[in-house]
């Protein structure tokens, strides 16, 4: 038996914008036109016919990008909103964890805002009363709870209505990322309530950006997109298909960001040609930084030599970027000589966002030497294994003379990401596995 049915909602919003049609509510009301003149861009579609069942005793997630219409979802489930068209059935009592604490007044005590709110969702006075201890308890404010909620902090409050929405002793909880003021301790006791609500048979919908918490807790998944359903089942599949999408949306748009960094201007280039160490910083000029390191990004160079061009790939592969911790990765540089060179030499740095050197090299250092650039070349930087941690990086290419100076130098004007379903620490992840011996047994680690 289903305990949530959805179907074929739809939701729309008038977009405001700053011109009025209406100087009153009085002529709108008397022109009989305030739905027949609204223009289809003063009105935004947040769900476009949405259908689905979650059966009871079932923990189901909703997943989704900004805007993709989740909390709207939730709240005509909760009762707060009507659908436009379609049909919303729950069964039984429903306790919304949305908005925390929506309902206190900030002028009055904890003591007096839980019976008010509790009353509010459903409960008598004799319940309340019952269940007072319980809830002062559960959000740790035994020494507050008679202070005016006004002088609580945003953790308190959040914590005083996660306690009053969960002691309804509801049969169906939505939630809707309530869950992201709190801090850790308060978290995991958050997590094990909705451990108990699942045992217990409890009907729970969750609305988060954690993946990983609608793998741990949900029996079934929807990826809303835009108002619409594009994925619904298990949750692990659902999941996937999602993270491949917003890969796909991550990588057009540093390609875009690329595109307009390649189209900035170039710095005039410097007049003097001073000699610098291979692994100095390849800019001169009086305003630019001595140290590489702390180099902000730009472009630069006298581009008798030029990049013409920069791709980042798998090897053989279509660019991309995107990657996934551990694979291979190309970085190809189009270049161009006006007239023929044999001083150059060609450099690859990894920086991450922050702008922490990752790595950085030139075919110099690696010993090579310099024959002959002329006309139109490509040249390949390729790493066999990307073993960054997850990530947003930053690339510098450039090609230079032997002793440093500039033809053309990128700085920071490439980004990738990198992706890993571990979220560890640091930089760099080396290669390593785990071994254990005596009495010590562990399982899951590769």
């Amino acid at each position: 038996m289903s305990a949530i049915h959805v179907r074929d909602v739809h939701k729309v919003y008038r977009r405001y914008g700053r011109r009025r049609q209406f100087a009153t509510l009085k002529s709108a009301l008397l022109s009989g036109r305030v739905l027949r003149d609204l223009r289809p861009d003063e009105t935004f579609e947040a769900l476009k016919g949405v259908s689905f069942d979650v059966e009871a005793g079932k923990t189901f997630g909703i997943i989704g990008r900004n805007g993709s219409g989740k909390s709207t979802m939730l709240k005509l489930i909760a009762g707060i909103g009507r659908p436009m068209s379609g049909a919303v059935q729950v069964r039984g009592r429903v306790s919304a964890l949305i908005e925390l604490g929506a309902g206190f007044h900030p002028e009055i005590s904890g003591r007096e805002n839980v019976y008010i709110n509790g009353m509010m969702l459903g409960l008598s006075k004799r319940e309340i009363q019952a269940r007072f201890e319980d809830i002062v308890a559960f959000a740790e404010l035994e020494e507050f709870i008679d202070a005016p909620v006004k002088t609580y902090s945003s953790g308190m409050y959040m914590r005083l209505g996660f306690a009053v929405a969960i002691h309804v002793d509801p049969d169906v909880l939505l939630v809707d990322e309530v869950l992201a003021v709190g801090d850790e301790a308060f978290t995991h006791k958050c997590l094990d309530k909705f451990a108990e609500f699942r045992r217990s048979g409890r009907t729970v919908l969750l609305v988060t950006h954690s993946l990983d918490l609608v793998a741990r807790f949900c029996d079934e998944a929807l990826w809303l997109d835009a108002g619409l359903v594009r994925a619904q089942g298990d949750p692990k599949r659902v999941i996937d298909a999602y993270l491949m999408d917003v890969a796909g949306v991550e990588n057009r748009q540093l390609a875009a960001d690329q595109g307009r960094a390649e189209g900035r201007p170039l710095r005039e280039p410097a007049v003097a040609e001073q000699p610098t160490d291979v692994g100095a910083d390849l800019r001169v000029g009086p305003d630019e930084p001595p140290d590489m390191f702390k180099a902000v990004e730009g472009r630069w160079g006298s581009r008798e030599v030029e990049i013409v061009g920069v791709d980042l790939a798998a090897p053989g592969g279509a660019a991309t970027h995107v990657f996934q911790s551990g694979d291979p990765m190309e970085v190809r540089l189009r270049v161009r000589a006006a007239q023929p060179v044999t001083d150059f030499a060609f450099g690859v740095g990894i920086f991450s966002a922050d702008g922490v050197c990752c790595y950085g090299t030139n075919t110099q250092i690696e010993g090579a030497k310099a024959g002959e650039l002329s006309g139109d070349g490509e040249v390949r930087f390729v790493i066999g294994r990307l073993d960054l941690v997850d990530g947003t990086y930053k690339l510098d290419v450039a090609v230079h003379r032997e002793n440093g100076v500039p033809y053309d130098y990128h700085r920071l004007l490439y980004t990738f990401r990198v992706k890993s379903a571990l979220k560890e620490a640091g930089i760099f992840r080396p290669p390593h596995r785990w071994t254990f011996s005596g009495g010590i047994r562990l399982d899951g680690l590769n």
